[in-house]
């Protein structure tokens, strides 16, 4: 680090030391590459998590999840991985990266959140800088977060102490774009807060720190992003669903509306929306406008069609099975892929789970097989879980399942697929006589 910029992140610390340092709380798939990147750029790090068995993994230096870059600077680092809250009173920048669910009825769990900042509330000291990137609710930082930090350390925000919002933008498995170069926006409590947390955030990342006017500004925008792409995934879905009554190939479509150089973004359907953000971050939103005499009409009308994306995959095994002459009840079926995308380990909010769940509860027999995930996996190998199926879903695009050959499927007995992730090659499965239905194809 520069040492002016070292100056600034230290201004207002009683650290007598020379290097800043750093503790992260939440070591998941966002916390993690936050405490590695900024160990390599030279912080001292201490990261924090309550799950026991994760901080002895990470203490010897072995990942928690499927992470191959992370892994090897996991090998290198000279970060400290530990459950002890008390070490926050060794940071001067404490950066919070715990997980943000819903309940069963999509309000948001704050409880992370909550036991969170009520863990390091004791240990804040005066000139420390708080960091929130867990995604939560415009208004979440001021009248959750500050509040239990300040109740617990007994010191003023804005005065004692300071609070940012920076939202994560972690997506998991893409090289390209990845915590140390994706643009990132932070809000803040007040002036001094703001220009020391986006010093931080531009000594770590080789993109840009855009300073928002507030911290409910900040907060807006995670869920304004995941929003986005939940409606425009919604729309696709939709048509999808449409143009497979129409007979129109509906890839084919989008990849010819993507060859409009402008005001067009593609975006594909697929038997579901997974992960933690966008089937997540949407009812942050829902929720929070409802309590204060808003509903989302747009918002939660995506929300239901995704959510209806797995029962539109069911049909379509079902009725593929019905054009061969066979029942989905009473039949055998393997499922590929459990991960709610194609080469991670990450399978919450999969529509894997729903698929599997609702193909067993129409009489069904199911095996399943995820590299990534072998503690759902049926079967020891792809040759296993085919052999002798009466059809096949593609549910997850793993580069593992995309290269497999219809001669591959045929010689295990397969004639019938049903591509999810719309990520085999169609032609050349109906030209080797096998029955493909993809999402809209």
């Amino acid at each position: 680090m520069k040492p002016a910029l070292n100056d600034l992140l230290l201004q207002k610390s009683p650290s007598a030391t020379d290097k800043v340092t750093v503790a992260v709380v939440g070591l998941g798939y966002v916390g993690l590459p936050v405490a590695l990147l900024a160990s390599e750029k030279g912080y001292g790090v201490v990261g924090i998590d309550i799950d026991t068995a994760k901080i002895s993994l990470l203490k010897k230096r072995e990942m928690p999840f499927s992470e191959q870059v992370l892994s090897d600077k996991l090998k290198i680092t000279k970060a400290e991985f530990t459950e002890d809250f008390a070490k926050i009173r060794d940071a001067s920048i404490i950066v919070v990266c715990v997980p943000t669910p819903v309940y069963e009825d999509y309000t948001p769990n704050l409880e992370p959140i909550i036991g969170a900042t009520r863990s390091i509330a004791p240990y804040l000291k005066k000139g420390d800088l708080v960091i929130l990137e867990s995604t939560v609710n415009p208004g979440v930082s001021e009248t959750v977060v500050l509040t239990l930090l300040e109740e617990g350390s007994g010191l003023t925000c804005g005065k004692d102490f300071h609070l940012a919002h920076c939202p994560e933008r972690i997506n998991p498995g893409d090289s390209q774009w990845h915590v140390g170069n994706i643009n990132r926006v932070v809000g803040a409590s007040d002036k001094d807060g703001l220009d020391r947390a986006a010093l931080f955030y531009e000594s770590l990342i080789a993109g840009t720190v855009m300073k928002m006017g507030s911290l409910k500004e900040a907060e807006a925008v995670k869920v304004v992003e995941n929003s986005f792409r939940d409606i425009n995934i919604a729309f696709v879905n939709e048509l999808a669903r449409s143009f497979s009554i129409l007979g129109i190939d509906t890839v084919r479509v989008i990849d010819g509306a993507a060859t409009k150089p402008f005001a067009f973004m593609a975006h594909y359907p697929g038997c579901g929306v997974g992960g933690h953000c966008i089937p997540v971050d949407p009812y942050y939103l829902i929720e929070h406008a409802k309590k204060n005499g808003f509903y989302h009409d747009f918002l939660s009308l995506a929300r239901r069609i995704n959510d209806q994306m797995p029962e539109f995959l069911v049909q379509a095994v079902s009725d593929a099975l019905n054009e061969n002459q066979k029942s989905l009840k009473g039949s055998s079926l393997a499922v590929l892929g459990v991960a709610y995308k194609g080469d991670i380990d990450d399978h919450r909010e999969s529509p894997s789970h729903k698929i599997i769940k609702l193909l067993k509860s129409k009489g069904a027999t199911v095996d399943v097989f995820d590299p990534y995930i072998p503690k759902f996996s049926t079967k020891s190998s792809v040759s296993d879980t085919l052999q002798g199926k009466d059809a096949v879903v593609v549910a997850t695009a793993h580069r593992a399942f995309k290269v497999l050959s219809p001669e591959f499927f045929k010689e295990h007995g397969v004639h019938i697929v049903i591509d999810g992730r719309n990520c085999i090659d169609k032609a050349s499965f109906e030209a080797a006589g096998i029955t493909y239905r993809g999402i809209g194809r």
